[in-house]
């Protein structure tokens, strides 16, 4: 080796040490600062942009939250105002140009990708009213160690988790004789997805294909998830501080060939629209209207089935009044924790061992834009609409399942049972990585092809051993997505 070349290497060398030990100092006080501008005086005569979703505005619930915070904080001259933005606004593209929102509520794996890149800043959590009322496993959805020092960079406000919905008034007359072997008063097609399977195909063979008993779009990677998680697989690896790393991906991890036959069992009771997008749309009117016996979909959209389930009803019984008939929809449309699997992985075995289902899921919450000018007062926003006074009012107007531990404890019901799969571990937190979006694309097509497959009774995946190669391929496709070809 040249004097000369040894000396750029050893300038070069001192340039990336010195350039590191900057940007280590530099995240260290520019989390500091963040953290720092909570002071707890707050900003006067300022206005706060609140980007909540559509169905906190379709239900007016926040209109009364803004009515309601702008009416306790007059006196300071803070002003909250929706934000005029789409449920999906991107913060990295508007917020360092000024348009963004100061607030953001949004779900977690969307939340700490903002956060990764400083577009949220960390929040002093613990020394919030609500910090004593949400478990640590919600929390745990906005934590980040950088650097050696752990952050929080939201609040929760309600657990997401799939859950099915059915229409008690559209079974058997008896069920209760032929639908409920235990005699636990509970249908059993709405206890174990082998019976859900079977009830399924005789209402498809009953009607000749004019209805259907379970449907659901089988390429929605969300809730298609969970079939192949219960069997043992991941989507990355995780080191011991909980952050995750993408080169270690898990689909083919355990078992998870049975959650992919699943996916080919389940299209055969179903119609073409179970291989794209069609039902993820289509459901509340179809399910309203008795099409569809259940579905399955988060706990934040049951007033929309309610609505459909209800314009439905009216437009046959003219004669009934409205509150009649939202009675009458409220007692028959159920939503109720997923079915439990078979552990054999098979959906016929209606006799065999079964397992509960662990699914994906996320955690919704407010987070405040590094961009905003009025930190204090939106802290105070945050502070007011996770009171437990506005998470029971979210409540009772959205049907969430909430992160708030003693209104949960008021709802009871359905909520509990989320509550109890977060604790358990049954709720895969959808982890909030930049590098979901390849695995994403690559899982949709897999479970397209299979759901195809099973539709047209094909041979492409009709064996384990098929199955156990396409996830292999999966596992490899994801990994060159993410470090190869990007």
């Amino acid at each position: 080796m040249t004097k000369t070349l040894s000396l750029f290497l050893a300038h070069a060398f001192i340039v990336i040490a010195l350039i590191t030990t900057f940007g280590v100092l530099g995240l260290q006080r520019e989390e500091q600062e963040a953290q720092e501008r909570f002071t707890g005086v707050l900003e006067e005569n300022v206005t706060l942009r609140i980007l909540d979703n559509d169905t906190a505005k379709e239900t007016g619930y926040l209109d009364e939250l803004l009515a309601a915070f702008n009416a306790e904080y007059a006196q300071y001259g803070i002003t909250a105002v929706d934000a005029n933005m789409g449920a999906y606004t991107d913060l990295e593209k508007l917020g360092p140009a000024g348009y963004g929102p100061d607030i953001v509520y949004q779900a977690n794996d969307v939340l700490m990708r903002y956060a990764e890149n400083r577009h949220i800043q960390p929040l002093p959590a613990e020394s919030m009213e609500v910090y004593a009322e949400i478990p640590s496993e919600a929390w745990d959805a906005y934590q980040s160690t950088m650097e050696g020092t752990e952050y929080t960079f939201a609040v929760p406000v309600n657990v997401q988790e799939p859950l099915l919905y059915y229409r008690k008034d559209l079974l058997p007359e008896n069920w209760q004789e032929t639908w409920d072997d235990d005699g636990n008063g509970v249908p059993d097609m709405v206890e174990n997805w082998a019976d859900l399977f079977a009830y399924s195909a005789q209402v498809k063979a009953e009607s000749n294909g004019t209805r259907y008993g379970y449907m659901k779009s089988l390429n929605d990677q969300y809730f298609a998830a969970g079939y192949f998680l219960s069997y043992g697989a991941y989507i990355f690896g995780q080191d011991e501080t909980g952050e995750y790393d993408t080169e270690d991906i898990g689909f083919s991890a355990g078992e998870s060939y049975k959650g992919a036959r699943i996916i080919r069992q389940l299209a055969t009771v179903m119609d073409n629209n179970c291989a794209d997008d069609t039902i993820t749309t289509s459901a509340y009117e179809l399910l309203g209207n008795g099409t569809y016996f259940a579905t399955m979909t988060t706990p934040d959209v049951y007033e929309s089935f309610i609505d459909e389930f209800a314009s439905s009803w009216s437009r046959t019984h003219r004669d009934w009044t409205e509150e009649e008939v939202d009675a009458y929809v409220r007692e028959n449309l159920f939503m109720t924790k997923v079915p439990a699997l078979p552990v054999s992985g098979d959906l016929t075995d209606r006799e065999g061992e079964t397992m509960e289902m662990t699914v994906m899921g996320g955690i919704h919450g407010y987070a405040i834009s590094s961009y905003t000018k009025s930190p204090n007062a939106a802290l105070a926003f945050i502070e007011f609409a996770t009171s437990e006074e506005w998470i029971a009012r979210r409540c009772e107007l959205l049907g969430i399942v909430p992160a708030r531990t003693d209104v949960m404890e008021a709802e009871g019901g359905v909520a509990a049972d989320v509550y109890d799969d977060l604790i358990a571990d049954r709720i895969y937190i959808m982890p909030g990585e930049r590098a979901m979006t390849q695995v994403w694309a690559s899982f949709g097509s897999l479970l397209r092809f299979i759901a195809e497959d099973g539709l047209r009774g094909g041979s492409t995946y009709d064996t384990d051993e098929k199955l156990i190669a396409a996830m292999e391929a999966l596992d490899a496709e994801i990994y060159s997505a993410i470090h190869t070809l990007s």
